[in-house]
């Protein structure tokens, strides 16, 4: 889940049609596209990567250096029976009193050479912009998932969904994974993301039996599904990336994580997962560039972001199996 690709550097001299780490020192107003940049704020992801990380790592909007506070889980539940206001005195005062840390978003981007004899169309420069932005959403996912991954590895609980095991109950055993959460933060995990692979072996686990309840189970939706748990929502996250040049990985496989945040949440709010991004040009979080030659453009598109975990506790992690 922590390996990735090692792009080449942009040296200018790439091959083309070579995605490449892109090179600041190339980035100058000379080669800025506002139309490009005007372009990525109405792009919609036919992948809907874009959406799974937003589900994933909520944004909040920061500047380049932003300091947060990292959640004090007992703020939570702090309540008061002091909050009348006196006539001329002011509301009581509170704050978060977490441990700040300061940071700062990361300047992230890729490049790709295109030559000319190549392209085909007025539009060949967006169709490009878009295969950089969909690659960047792509990334920034794993880092995600990577992030949760490293904070849950003290939670990690393994589970075996099948009927040669017993008979398996997985909605019971996640169920136990939140109640083991709620007991450590007094916060029910109200998120989860599943692998394909963990959703099928429940599946398959449900049906095996086939009685009316596993039925009633095997047959539920993801909304449905989210209900029963008492969480807001589910995802199942079948997107895959490259790892060799004939094998691709699945971001999840068969693990389930299940974690608190959400799209509302302030950047010093009790959350475990937050995605801080600096808004570059306007309401854009990308900026692209065009270094136009007699034969061939580079493009380039870049972004500022920086995905924390400001509250490891109570992210759990579930890995299933089916025996056969």
């Amino acid at each position: 889940m922590n390996t990735y690709e090692i792009l080449p550097k942009d040296d200018g001299f790439q091959d083309f049609g070579t995605v490449c780490a892109a090179n600041e020192s190339r980035f100058t107003a000379a080669h800025y596209s506002e139309p490009l940049t005007a372009f990525t704020v109405g792009w919609k992801d036919r992948e809907k990567i874009e959406s799974l990380l937003d589900f994933v790592a909520p944004i909040i909007s920061v500047a380049r250096r932003f300091e947060f506070k990292v959640a004090d889980n007992n703020q939570a539940f702090l309540s008061e029976t002091d909050d009348i206001r006196s006539i001329g005195s002011a509301f009581k005062r509170i704050e978060f009193t977490g441990t700040s840390v300061t940071s700062k978003t990361l300047n992230k981007g890729l490049t790709i050479r295109v030559d000319h004899d190549d392209v085909a169309g007025d539009d060949w420069r967006e169709r490009y912009v878009q295969l950089l932005l969909q690659r960047l959403y792509r990334n920034e996912l794993r880092r995600a998932i990577a992030a949760l991954a490293t904070n849950a590895l003290s939670l990690v609980e393994s589970y075996v969904w099948s009927s040669s095991a017993g008979t398996p109950n997985p909605d019971a055993d996640i169920r136990t994974e939140l109640e083991v959460a709620m007991n450590m933060t007094g916060v029910r995990p109200n998120r989860l993301i599943l692998g394909e692979g963990a959703w099928d072996i429940r599946a398959n686990a449900y049906d095996h039996q086939n009685n009316a309840g596993a039925n009633r189970s095997a047959s539920l939706n993801l909304e449905e599904f989210a209900r029963k748990l008492f969480v807001d929502e589910a995802r199942i996250i079948s997107a895959r990336y490259q790892t060799l040049a004939t094998e691709k990985s699945s971001f999840l496989g068969n693990s389930i994580y299940a974690f608190y945040t959400n799209d509302e949440i302030m950047k010093d709010e009790p959350a475990n997962i937050k995605r801080f991004v600096t808004p570059i040009d306007g309401n854009s979080p990308f900026r692209v560039y065009v270094e136009e030659h007699s034969k061939f453009s580079d493009i380039t598109v870049e972004h500022y972001s920086n995905i924390v975990i400001t509250s490891p506790s109570g992210i759990r992690k579930l890995i299933v199996s089916a025996l056969q």
